[in-house]
């Protein structure tokens, strides 16, 4: 591990409003501030919002900045991506933004019952060779069911074509709520006559300036995930996006994946 790297992790151990647990297995118990992050860590009532994958945590920052009556936790194992936004957050002096570094494998280990509101998954890995990875899966949703409120609300961004359609299809198959559904947001009229959704407009991240500088449409799909009924995966045929990350080629000659 690099100077500084470790520089990094050294300064983000003595911030109050990050919590670290990168050590956790599948016997773990429940974290000790599991049930208690409203009394606890944000010493307030308001709703509790999560960013799964938040690498650097602008976007988690950027929601915190918008929405004061709200509580942010950006959450990632990638503790010196996340010392950016984390420190951004101490130094602006936002109460409302906080920091978790685990696995999200192991997220209903850290939130109780009715404990979060929504989930923000922002530009994450689409995972296309393999679908219980994928954060919009019925692997991951039946996990978030364990903490998020009934109905409560899970919002994808994303630059992949792939995980967009993915997602749309596990919407449909299961017959989830949509509020908000776009290929294009940045040129829908639709975005504007959202509050919400023009609030958002305005948080682009380092990596989302990275996609639309290469001329990809940035899609955003908002919908409720009701606790009751059993979750199934869509039977469909997806085509690959054409490339992966940081303009790298796509490693498999495979043109689609369920």
């Amino acid at each position: 591990m690099s100077k500084n790297k470790l520089s990094k992790f050294a300064e983000m151990a003595t911030y109050d409003h990050v919590v670290e647990a990168p050590f956790q297995t599948p016997s773990s118990p429940n974290h000790p501030l599991y049930g208690k992050w409203h009394e606890e860590f944000f010493h307030n009532s308001n709703p509790i919002v999560l960013e799964l994958g938040c690498g650097r945590g602008e976007y988690c920052v950027g929601l915190g900045r918008l929405f004061p009556d709200k509580n942010f936790i950006g959450v990632d194992i990638k503790g010196a991506r996340m010392w950016s936004g984390a420190t951004e957050a101490k130094e602006a002096g936002l109460k409302n933004v906080g920091f978790l570094r685990t696995h999200i494998e192991f997220i209903d280990k850290f939130f109780a019952s009715d404990e979060v509101s929504e989930i923000w998954l922002t530009f994450s890995d689409p995972q296309m060779k393999k679908v219980t990875k994928r954060l919009t899966s019925t692997h991951f949703l039946a996990r978030y069911r364990h903490f998020l409120r009934d109905n409560g609300l899970v919002h994808l961004k994303t630059d992949s074509n792939f995980l967009f359609t993915y997602t749309d299809f596990m919407v449909q198959e299961n017959h989830l709520p949509v509020e908000f559904r776009t290929d294009n947001l940045y040129h829908t009229l639709a975005a504007e006559e959202d509050n919400e959704v023009r609030q958002i407009l305005g948080i682009r991240t380092y990596y989302e300036q990275q996609w639309i500088d290469r001329g990809l449409n940035i899609k955003y799909l908002k919908f409720h995930l009701p606790q009751a009924g059993t979750l199934v995966e869509p039977d469909v045929e997806i085509e690959l996006d054409s490339y992966r990350s940081y303009n790298r080629s796509k490693r498999s000659g495979l043109e689609t994946s369920r």
